[in-house]
This record gives C-alpha cells, structure tokens and sequence, in this order.
C-alpha cells in the first residue's frame, strides 16, 4: 500500500523560504519518478517539480526554475521541495505524486500514480 505524507507547509512572506517533506511507503523514490503538485483555488493543478532519484533527472514547471530544487533521501525514502524567493503566486495545496510511470514527471495525467494529503502553504505580507 503505497503511502505519501506531506509536511512543513505554512505562512511565509514574501521572498521567504519554506522546505516541504513527503515521507513515502510502499514505493521507492529512488526508483519511481516523484513529483511535488500544486494546486491554488480556481486554477488547475500543476507541476513544480519531478526527480527520477536514481539518476537526479529533474523537470520544473517554468513558474518556479531557479527558486525551487526538490531532492530525494534514497536512504530514507523522503523527497523534498526547497522553496526559495516565494511570491504571493505561490500560495496553493502542495501535493506530494509517486508515479510508476514518467507522464507525471512530464506534467501530464496518470492512472498509475498515487497522491498524498496535500499541505497547505500560504504567502502573504
């Protein structure tokens, strides 16, 4: 049973940073293609950001090249986003998405993925 939890969203101002956490089980990040979403009211949910953890191939939605890096711990089965420079734009519901596939990690749909809970993060003066 393939398990994704994410952790460390809340309020920031802007150009500030936050680092968000997703503890997975049942699936391997060094092996499968993880990805971080987001999703703000009104608008369609998105790529931040995708790692193959056994090579480091990354993919970033354009909005967020240069401010965000995600990484994966392979030891212990953890991907993270670090969030540099945030703007009020970036507010939204983080999602944490294992794939067995790679359409995610190209931004496309998947029925051979799995979502976490989601964590909120909030910029605002």
């Amino acid at each position: 049973q393939v398990q994704l939890v994410e952790a460390g969203g809340g309020l920031v101002q802007p150009g500030g940073s936050l680092r968000l956490s997703c503890a997975a089980s049942g699936v391997s990040v060094r092996t499968h293609y993880m990805s971080w979403y987001r999703q703000a009211p009104g608008k369609e949910r998105e790529l931040v950001a995708s790692i193959l953890g056994d090579d480091g191939r990354t993919n970033y939605g354009d909005s967020v090249k240069g401010r965000f890096t995600i990484s994966t711990d392979n030891a212990e089965n953890m991907v993270y986003l670090q969030m540099n420079s945030l703007k009020l734009e970036d507010t939204a519901v983080y999602y944490c998405n294992a794939d067995y596939g790679s359409r995610r990690f190209h931004g496309l749909e998947s029925r051979t993925d799995y979502w976490g809970q989601g964590t909120q993060v909030t910029v605002s003066s």
